[in-house]
């Protein structure tokens, strides 16, 4: 386990509250900053709350010891005062990303780790100009990230890979599944199939193929269900009985077609990077994942019906 860190949050609305809430339920001591005056101040009883609410749930053992290491600092000198590590979450411009990270390298220890909760501006263009850009990078949460944990990590090309490192480490000591964007691509990981799906959601509303309530049972009810403990890779492997390249060669044709994608998406020599970098499964495992793959479905479906309507 890594030796405990002083968390700076820089930015205390919604996703630096959720952000607090993390690292404080993880044992960190957590100060809390923000530009307008008494947002600090308030965002610690809100982090309080929602403490509270991960204990009512079961998820954290101590509400109130994890409340008392947060703490709303004077300024953003005195936020960054010992800490080790900084999540800022402040508004999403380039020109507010370029401000802060500039105070940020200026007055934090020259070993701390920067890190942007910017979900749409890679590191590269607000960070290229400062002494310490090695120790820059995204960490893109997805909201509310003290309940959804995945966290992108996308360094710049000047990023040091001891800082994505050491940054994976953190995250997950705190309970996050991070994932390293190996470079930049505007949107990160995330975002960009996330677009996609939305995107082809509205051509099929606006094309009179479905109404907006039925496409959303059909991701609540159909594929998110199987996306709430398995990626489409993982999927995919556990749809054909030979795997993914069986997968690829009875459906990767119709799937090309209906995604207007090039059809060499689904042959190799495309498929064999994915193939490279994927521990495929002998027929025989696949077949006693699917029985896992069930097992999971039906607890999930248990699970949802004792769940009180909205």
């Amino acid at each position: 386990m890594i030796a405990k860190q002083r968390i700076a949050i820089v930015g205390s609305g919604l996703i630096g509250r959720a952000w607090a809430v993390v690292f404080a339920a993880g044992g960190y001591e957590v100060a809390l900053y923000d530009a307008g005056k008494g947002v600090a101040g308030k965002a610690v009883k809100l982090v309080a709350d929602g403490l509270a609410e991960l204990a009512a749930r079961g998820l954290i053992k101590n509400a109130k010891a994890a409340a008392g290491r947060v703490r709303a600092a004077k300024g953003l000198a005195d936020a960054l005062d010992g800490a080790t590590f900084v999540q800022e979450s402040t508004p999403e411009t380039i020109e507010s990303k370029l401000a802060i990270f500039a105070e940020l390298d200026r007055l934090a220890s020259p070993d701390a780790i920067l890190a942007s909760s910017t979900s749409t501006i890679v590191a590269s263009r607000f960070t290229e100009k400062l002494k310490g850009r090695a120790r820059c990078l995204v960490a893109h949460p997805v909201n509310p990230p003290h309940l959804v944990p995945l966290v992108e990590l996308v360094g710049a090309p000047w990023t040091s890979p001891k800082v994505i490192a050491k940054a994976k480490a953190l995250y997950q000591a705190v309970g996050q599944v991070p994932i390293v964007v190996k470079k930049e691509i505007d949107g990160f990981i995330l975002n960009r199939l996330q677009a996609v799906l939305l995107a082809e959601a509205f051509r099929l509303v606006e094309g009179g193929y479905v109404t907006p309530q039925d496409l959303d049972k059909t991701l609540k009810d159909g594929l998110g269900l199987r996306w709430s403990f398995m990626g489409p890779f993982e999927t995919i492997e556990l749809n054909a009985p030979g795997g993914i390249p069986d997968y690829c060669g009875r459906y990767g044709g119709p799937m090309s077609a209906l995604a207007l994608a090039d059809p060499q998406i689904f042959k190799a020599p495309a498929t064999d990077l994915i193939l490279e970098q994927w521990r495929a499964l002998a027929p025989a495992a696949v077949a006693k994942k699917m029985v896992w793959r069930d097992k999971r479905l039906a607890a999930l479906k248990a699970h949802k019906r004792q769940q009180p309507a909205k």
